[in-house]
């Protein structure tokens, strides 16, 4: 993981604690730094790494919340405290769903937990701060430049996602810290749009809304304790009002059904698809996982139907090792 004296926020882009009600220090101090190692034969090893790094958020005593992909499948995951002290924390869970990641730490931080905010009631153009590991010149002041959807290729999608500007540029498993000095998002992603003929850079962060009626069930089973979703293996983007796979899960659903990149899926049992957030919608809603799964797909001139036997996710993945 990066030394904490490696790099800072830009002077001018860092929270001021004038410009805040809240304890600014003391809020920015429950944020960790996060480092896991993955096995080399891990499913996702290939896609995201053998080693991974980012933040997560103290959200009660000796619990943390992070982004899930920094530690699915992780053998060992460590936490990084602002005052150089380095606890080691198992995996609780993750929920699928949402992307959120859970970690029981196996030693005292001593550090006040961050009390979760309401995600529903931010509203575009409220201030934040989104917090990273090391304090106020690591963290950044910012705004929601949206809330809306977001659907990812991985088979990922939410309702309301938190869209922050400017891009922290250690956004994953950061806090979005509300004017009220509460935590209302978890970073996940650096994208990019055009605003006024101007490429900027924006944060996607999950909102902690999602978090509250699963938290319970990450803590006493590991996941959400419903029906896993119906998963195929396919990553999928929109190219012209068309769903095209670009890129199969290897030894996924898809992959043992033989579809193969640039295949377009043209419609689930029947029903057209056009963009990723309703084929999802479309997917999910026909069962949960071992579902049978039609779809209509066209390749190289041809279109035909082919039916993919979903699994749950999770059985691809290694499970966590606790210490």
């Amino acid at each position: 993981m990066a030394s904490l004296t490696e790099w800072k926020v830009p002077a001018a882009a860092q929270p001021r604690q004038d410009d805040y009600e809240f304890d600014l220090d003391r809020a920015l101090s429950a944020v960790v730094g996060l480092h896991s190692i993955i096995p080399p034969d891990a499913f996702t090893a290939h896609t995201l790494g053998e080693e991974r790094a980012g933040n997560g958020v103290v959200i009660d005593d000796g619990l943390v919340l992070t982004i899930g992909y920094l530690i699915t499948e992780a053998d060992s995951v460590w936490l990084h405290l602002a005052d150089g002290r380095v606890v080691q924390a198992d995996m609780l869970g993750i929920d699928r769903e949402s992307g959120f990641g859970l970690l029981q730490t196996l030693g005292r931080l001593d550090l006040e937990p961050l009390p979760l905010g309401s995600s529903a009631a931010a509203g575009v153009n409220d201030r934040v701060v989104v917090g990273g590991v090391g304090g106020r010149t690591r963290s950044l002041a910012g705004r929601i430049a949206a809330k809306q959807e977001f659907a990812g290729y991985w088979e990922y999608l939410i309702d309301d996602a938190i869209f922050t500007h400017p891009a922290h540029p250690n956004w994953g498993g950061g806090g979005v810290i509300s004017a009220a000095g509460e935590l209302i998002g978890i970073g996940s992603l650096q994208l990019e749009r055009v605003n006024g003929g101007q490429t900027e850079h924006l944060n996607m962060n999950v909102p902690i809304d999602l978090l509250k009626p699963a938290l319970d069930d990450l803590r006493k089973f590991g996941r959400v304790n419903k029906p896993a979703r119906p998963w195929l293996g396919i990553y999928a983007t929109e190219i012209e009002d068309r769903v095209v796979a670009v890129g199969i899960a290897p030894k996924g659903p898809a992959a043992r059904a033989e579809l193969r990149t640039g295949d377009v899926i043209l419609a689930v049992k029947g029903e057209k698809v056009s963009d990723p957030a309703q084929f999802y919608r479309k997917l999910w809603a026909l069962g949960p996982a071992g579902v049978d799964v039609p779809l209509t797909l066209y390749r190289e001139g041809d279109i035909f139907d082919v039916v993919v036997a979903s699994i749950d996710r999770d059985r691809m993945l290694k499970r966590p090792r606790f210490h």
